[in-house]
Parts: structure tokens; sequence; C-alpha cells
């Protein structure tokens, strides 16, 4: 593992994590779900969408696929009601270290966000999720549900020129859809 310190604005953050996200690669779990470990870099879009927050001091906010959850860390020290999300046993238990190594409180659970959620938040983050085309109508269809304003982070991957388009009828997304733009 990796001890690595990190600035987004006015929030420094001691973030631990996979030294080589190659070596995490299961065979079978990819047989069974296509399941690869994205959630162990730090990817320049979760950066780039850390950086873009908005005030939300106050508000009721949830990461999709959160990873290594820098987004949701940042939201949570800026005092943001949050709760981080991803589908791999390993993030959230690697966020939850993350955040109490940094004294800041959140909620993280394991949760494959193509499936409902029937609550209701703030605002909605998600940070380059777009890996493949079978993310892009659930996505699509968990901002809806999840919040009146989303920030999304993305980092060129071809299936986004889809959610774009989708995001471009507002009201099939969310009232306001911010986009995060980054290098790959």
């Amino acid at each position: 593992m990796l001890l690595e310190r990190i600035r987004v604005g006015d929030v420094e953050l001691d973030l631990l994590r996979p030294a080589s996200p190659e070596a995490l690669i299961d065979e079978e779990a990819f047989a069974d779900d296509e399941f690869l470990p994205y959630w162990a870099e730090l990817w320049p879009a979760a950066t780039a969408l850390a950086e873009a927050l908005p005030d939300v001091a106050g508000l009721r906010v949830i990461e999709l696929g959160c990873g290594l959850g820098l987004p949701s860390l940042v939201a949570a020290a800026r005092a943001a009601d949050v709760t981080g999300t991803d589908w791999a046993a390993e993030a959230i238990d690697l966020l939850r270290e993350n955040a109490a190594r940094n004294s800041i409180r959140l909620r993280v659970e394991q949760w494959d966000w193509r499936e409902p959620r029937g609550e209701r938040y703030d605002l909605a983050l998600a940070a380059d999720v777009l890996y493949e085309q079978r993310n892009v109508e659930p996505l699509v269809a968990r901002l809806r549900e999840l919040a009146p304003v989303a920030y999304v982070g993305l980092a060129g991957r071809p299936y986004e020129a889809e959610f774009l388009r989708a995001a471009g009828e507002t009201q099939r997304v969310a009232e306001r859809v911010v986009v995060v733009r980054c290098g790959a």
C-alpha cells in the first residue's frame, strides 16, 4: 500500500491506496461480472471532481462508484453529510480506513449503483464510472432518482458521449448536471 498526502483546495488528506492495482485483478470475479479493480486507482477525474465541488456544507451527498472516495472525503471534510458507495468490498473497507485516518465522518456502503436505491440526496457525485456501455443507462437512471443536482467527472471514455446526449435532455437525468472534464 502507498500512503500519499493529497491537497484539494482547503482539504489535506493522507490517502492510503494500493501500490499495484493490476495485482488485484481476479480472473473469477472478471468472469462473473467483468469486475476489474477500477476502485484501486486514484483517477484524474476523481481529483478534478473533488476540486470542482460546490459549497456542500449541510448537504446530503452520495457518491456512486466512489473507489478510493476522494470526492466523498473532500465533501465530508467540508461539512456535507456524505454516503460513499461502491460495489467492491475492498474499496468500502479502504474508504472507511482512510476516513478514520483523516478523522472524517461519512457513511460508506457496498452498493451496485446499477440497482435502484430508495433514497433522495441533495447532490449526487460520480467520477469516471463509464468504463463500459452497459453503465450508461443505469447511471442516467440513478442520477435522476437520487438527486436534483449531479456532478459527473468525465475522463474521455468511449461511452461518455451517450451519457452526454442523455444529460443534454436535462429532465431525463437531473434538474442540473455539471460535467467536470479532465485528461484520462
